[in-house]
């Protein structure tokens, strides 16, 4: 059986976001055993699976993101919308904008330190779209 349905999280600042509780309230009851696969529809966000339980963690991964790709880079050309716009695609590509999460007696089968992040890579990116699957 697959269940699929599209839903939307609340815009965010920039920023790396634990958002697991967010991702349960909108999965319908899961199966014992399945696959739960998780798309994100945007270019200049991304989702990833990280340490749940320090909160300095997503700090840290903002500040190596920013060092690593800082905006205003002279070379770059896609700058219409902003100087966070093609840093921010950069980061994207390189998290991914998609998750595959084992389900496991009705639970999505996370590590004990694991949680699942959004990762808004834009000063101001709005909500965004989710496309959630399970499969059983």
């Amino acid at each position: 059986m697959i269940l699929q349905d599209q839903w939307r999280f609340e815009a965010r600042p920039r920023g790396f976001h634990l958002v697991t509780s967010e991702v349960y309230d909108h999965l319908p009851e899961l199966p014992e055993r399945g696959l739960l696969h998780l798309f994100l529809k945007h270019t200049s966000a991304a989702l990833t699976i990280q340490e749940n339980a320090d909160p300095s963690v997503r700090v840290d991964f903002e500040s190596i993101f920013n060092h690593i790709f800082p905006e205003n880079l002279p070379f770059l050309k896609h700058t219409m919308e902003g100087p966070d716009d093609m840093p921010s695609h950069i980061k994207s590509a390189l998290v991914g904008v998609s998750l595959t999460i084992p389900i496991v007696d009705h639970h999505l089968e996370l590590g004990t330190w694991q949680g699942i992040y959004l990762c808004e890579f834009r000063n101001r990116g709005g909500a965004r779209s989710v496309v959630s699957t399970v499969y059983s």
